[in-house]
């Protein structure tokens, strides 16, 4: 049997659940060990009579400066929102987005690299200069680079291995392009780019436009079209960039079956967090075990909506186990997740590996 060489996932991936107070705040971790220090943040409120949109930020693109996921908004500078990247958590400031008093956040966090250096430069690597944060070890990287409007262009992603999805967005053009999506198990056909999109439910599309197939995406560099999203001519665009790791991370496949339970989804590990989302026109299914720390897990963010977190009750849940997560239907909502015959993607990150370095089995969920 394999083991992982990640012993303790929140090493490189927290959740936090924390209140708004209108006013600047330094959130911590829950975890004993504090002491992870963020790369990337994703923040969404809750609940509350009026809810807020998705933000992220990371420290590639530097503190202070927030993108919407839930639209195609560009970058805005703003210190009110998330204003630094700690080393035992991260600071927000007290805008609605973030810290709005009587509403209740959630935070989702990544390392790519802890030292937040700009160690992926491409100068002789692929044809566009890139640079930004790598984890090869936990299959993570956040790279930047300007445009070029060139179809076929190559960035480096400084991971040492054929990435498995990618997420790409341009910052500086004004709000006209989408999240680009390219996920290594979508459903078109495999030699076609089967682009999805963060910001819309829209289904899988084939646009070469986005990622360009006739250069070879590789363990080196990725490729991308002409496609303003992510190559707009003097644009400022950013990737995050993901390869799966055993007992972390994976990004797979299922296809519904329209019963109750539904598939289960090997993953190696019991997950923390699971995002999904069909070839059709459905929307992206966010669920973690902070949320709903006891099965069956009900509470569902979506990231392209800015609505508030909805509790499926029997509808639309799943359930993580040890060394995977079941999606389940409850009824005539059920496909959102477990349509008879759709075929899902997900991205999912561990809370504790199946087996770990040592050969030890640990509990069930």
């Amino acid at each position: 049997m394999a083991y992982t060489a990640i012993d303790d996932p929140t090493d490189y991936f927290r959740t936090k659940l924390y209140n708004g107070n209108n006013n600047i705040q330094n959130i911590a971790w829950d975890e004993t060990d504090t002491s992870m220090a963020p790369n990337w943040m994703w923040i969404k409120s809750r609940t509350g009579n009026t809810v807020f949109g998705h933000v992220i930020g990371d420290t590639v693109r530097g503190s202070g400066k927030y993108q919407r996921v839930d639209t195609d908004d560009e970058e805005v500078s703003n210190n009110n929102v998330i204003r630094a990247f700690n080393s035992n958590g991260f600071e927000v400031g007290g805008a609605t987005f973030v810290s709005e008093g009587s509403r209740t956040y959630v935070a989702w966090g990544w390392i790519a690299n802890s030292a937040f250096s700009n160690d992926a430069s491409s100068t002789s690597i692929g044809s566009v200069d890139s640079s930004g944060s790598v984890g090869a070890l936990q299959g993570l990287s956040i790279i930047k680079w300007t445009g070029n409007n060139t179809g076929g262009a190559t960035i480096a992603h400084g991971l040492g291995t054929t990435p498995n999805a990618l997420i790409i967005k341009n910052r500086t053009d004004g709000g006209s392009s989408n999240w680009a999506v390219w996920h290594d198990k979508s459903f078109v056909n495999a030699s076609d780019p089967n682009m999805l999109y963060l910001d819309t439910n829209a289904a899988t599309a084939d646009d070469t436009n986005v990622r360009h197939t006739t250069v070879t995406t590789n363990s080196t560099v990725f490729s991308i079209g002409d496609y303003n999203g992510v190559n707009g001519n003097n644009d400022d665009i950013i990737a995050y960039c993901f390869a799966e790791k055993q007992g972390y991370s994976k990004f797979g496949k299922y296809e519904g079956s329209g019963a109750e339970p539904g598939p289960f989804v090997h993953t190696g590990f019991k997950p923390a967090w699971v995002m999904l989302k069909d070839s059709a026109s459905d929307g992206w299914g966010i669920f973690d075990s902070k949320r709903s720390p006891n099965n069956p897990v009900t509470k569902i963010l979506q990231a392209q909506d800015a609505g508030a977190e909805s509790t499926s009750g029997g509808a639309d849940h799943i359930n993580f186990y040890s060394n995977g997560f079941q999606v389940c239907t409850g009824g005539a909502n059920g496909n959102f997740i477990n349509e008879d015959g759709n075929n899902y993607i997900y991205f999912a990150f561990a809370e504790s590996p199946f087996v770990n370095s040592k050969g030890i089995p640990n509990n069930a969920r």
